[in-house]
């Protein structure tokens, strides 16, 4: 059920319907939280980060700021106790871009610099590029925009190798 209410969350996010994608991803953060759940099957990212991210999202959406930032400091602390380095590189990622919506230069900052650091280490090339794109908004907002835009450009061109679509919501929210 974890997984299911993770699909469906993440689908309504992207759709615009941050009411229902909070709604579906809090379902499946409380059957986490209920204890003793474990998934029949493996599945790349651990649905319960996955719900946990995509909660802070949605409640960045709604103004819901401090909410947010806890929440995602939770996901990022059940990955890291999970050891589930997939799910540690997205929740990392998901919290530079709400560094970004938050127009927080020196959160994103960070972040993206530990999302390379450990996208590097994982050899996980769209993530790295992907931080590289994060840390160039970063740099740019900062004030050194020359270099912003180089990392920026740098990070499209490798996300674009990988064969991914740049998602619309790295660039704006």
């Amino acid at each position: 059920m974890i997984g299911a209410y993770h699909a469906l969350a993440v689908t309504l996010y992207y759709r615009g319907d941050f009411e229902s994608a909070r709604q579906y991803a809090m379902r499946g953060i409380q059957i986490w939280r209920s204890g003793g759940v474990q998934s029949p099957v493996e599945q790349l990212t651990a649905p319960a980060v996955s719900c946990l991210f995509y909660a802070s999202l949605c409640e960045w959406y709604f103004g819901e700021i401090v909410s947010c930032d806890a929440t995602m400091a939770e996901a990022i602390s059940l990955a890291k106790e999970l050891n589930d380095m997939h799910a540690l590189t997205v929740a990392l990622w998901s919290a530079a871009i709400l560094a970004h919506f938050k127009s927080d230069p020196a959160e994103g900052e960070r972040f993206a610099s530990n999302l390379i650091e450990l996208a590097t280490r994982q050899n996980i090339a769209q993530f790295l590029a992907g931080g590289e794109v994060l840390r160039g908004w970063a740099r740019s907002a900062s004030g050194d925009t020359a270099q912003g835009i180089a990392w920026i450009e740098h990070g499209i061109e490798n996300w674009r190798s990988t064969g991914a679509i740049l998602p619309w919501h790295i660039i704006s929210p």
